[in-house]
């Protein structure tokens, strides 16, 4: 009896451990925050360390798909899809982000990231900005899935 709950104990813990965060698995469509017209399908993906990622699955917008043109490094000149555009966000609480970065596609530039859930979970509100979060841009994005 003793080896079952101790067994069941290791299980439970074990299982904490790897709890996945929320956003992990999840897909959502982007949303420019100037048109407000649907720009890409992205993915979240949570990484060892803790950190999540979030790639490019598929372009809404028609004749934006093929190059990612002003990118630097592996993606410049290739497909966004697969592109990752969000790197090293982190669960700070809740249903709170910070300390990620954001790749513009348009412009190839990365920018500092935070952001939380929203309207229980369906849309995910984001923050780009440089040095100081004032000094930024909102986009919410939909949750596709």
């Amino acid at each position: 009896m003793k080896k079952i709950a101790m067994v069941f104990g290791m299980l439970s813990l074990a299982g904490l451990a790897h709890a996945a965060d929320p956003l992990n698995g999840t897909v959502w469509k982007t949303i420019d925050d100037k048109t407000q017209q649907p720009k890409a399908v992205v993915k979240f993906t949570e990484q060892t360390n803790g950190t999540l990622t979030a790639s490019i699955q598929s372009v809404l917008t028609p004749g934006e798909e093929n190059s990612c043109t002003k990118c630097e490094g592996t993606y410049k000149n290739k497909s966004l899809k697969g592109v990752t555009i969000v790197r090293n966000l982190k669960n700070v609480g809740g249903t709170s982000y910070d300390n990620g970065t954001i790749l513009d596609p348009k412009n190839g530039k990365s920018y500092s990231l935070k952001g939380k859930l929203a309207d229980g979970g369906k849309k995910l509100e984001l923050r780009g900005y440089i040095g100081v979060a004032v000094l930024g841009r909102n986009q919410t994005w939909i949750r596709a899935n």
